[in-house]
């Protein structure tokens, strides 16, 4: 698994099409936390320091009611039938929150969908200015879904649009992403674009300095474009690190990375540890060549009526995408 990991060019490959809709671009930030979190129990695999860490995963969680009455819908706003047996859905979500503040817009949205055999895991992410419809709230942000009416509401809304059960959630926030990249001993990562701070080449980043790194998109060519690209390539480098013999060979610095990605991570509310355990054992195979970055197709950028800047939905594009993921037949949708 090692060696699946072990090129230090951050860019993660496209096929012609990706390139061409840039929907291979972008992946989430702090919510990467939890999916790092999530691969270092399967790389650990199913031994006693296994069952160690899962114990451990099981005291840091906080558990919530983030699928709300999302977990008990069949159906998609407009009657489509949710698919609940092609794969298992997961929801990341990174909140922009900051300490004392109670409302927020999700500034981070990714759909993890491992395949029903097991083999393959696709990590779609979704632009935070995605212009979509948003049930009881016509059309608006993705972003403003959680704004609306939180984690549930936002379930509601990508269901609507994928129209397949998403089976759990998570979702974290700043300190841990900064954390985690600290624990590690920082990380270093192939910048493909200068920016005032960070030329371009090889740049070594800790917590503070990455977290800076990955939120910038104002100085960058393509703004939010630029920034997933930021976000790819840190992703990247955090799974070269944590799966290097220095951290899985060291039981005190695995135990400071599991403390650190799962420590400020919230998940709903039948996400145990017990169910990673599960999902680990069945995933033990998963490689990192089959692991896959997508975005959610987007058509072009414009101005909301209230004059917001907006990504526009690529209807058929998404289609596919539904189509793809209902039939558990994402390699179609990578052609």
């Amino acid at each position: 698994m090692l060696d699946d990991f072990e090129d230090t060019d951050d860019r993660v490959d496209e096929s012609p099409r990706r390139r061409k809709d840039r929907r291979g671009m972008g992946l989430g930030r702090r919510i990467a936390v939890s999916l790092v979190a999530f691969l270092l129990l399967l790389v650990v695999g199913i031994g006693g320091y296994g069952w160690f860490l899962s114990s451990k995963v099981d005291r840091n969680l906080t558990h919530d009611n983030l699928l709300g009455a999302s977990a008990d819908l069949t159906t998609t706003t407009k009657g489509k039938k949710l698919v609940d047996d092609q794969g298992t859905n997961y929801l990341l979500i990174g909140s922009d929150a900051r300490p004392g503040e109670t409302a927020s817009r999700s500034d981070v949205i990714q759909l993890v969908h491992v395949a029903q055999d097991y083999e393959d895991v696709w990590i779609i992410h979704f632009p935070r200015d995605l212009y979509v419809p948003v049930p009881g709230h016509g059309e608006d942000k993705i972003n403003a879904a959680y704004a609306y009416g939180q984690s549930p509401l936002l379930v509601r809304t990508i269901q609507d649009l994928v129209g397949v059960k998403i089976d759990h959630v998570a979702k974290t926030d700043f300190e841990g992403f900064k954390n985690l990249t600290d624990a590690l001993g920082g990380v270093r990562v192939t910048n493909q674009q200068a920016s005032p701070k960070y030329p371009a080449g090889t740049v070594d980043l800790d917590g503070t300095q990455a977290l800076e790194y990955v939120r910038e998109r104002k100085t960058l060519a393509e703004g939010d474009i630029s920034r997933g690209q930021r976000q790819q390539a840190w992703l990247k480098a955090m799974m070269s690190e944590t799966l290097t013999p220095g951290v899985l060979l060291n039981p005190s610095k695995l135990n400071g990375v599991i403390d650190a990605g799962t420590k400020h991570t919230t998940v709903d509310n039948s996400l145990e540890a017990s169910t990673i355990r599960r999902e680990a054992i069945k995933m033990r195979n998963l490689r990192g060549g089959n692991i896959h970055f997508v975005t959610a197709p987007f058509s072009g950028y414009g101005t909301a009526p209230n004059g917001g800047s907006i990504d526009i939905l690529d209807e058929q594009g998404m289609d596919e995408l539904s189509d793809a993921l209902r039939t558990d037949d994402m390699e179609s949708y990578e052609e």
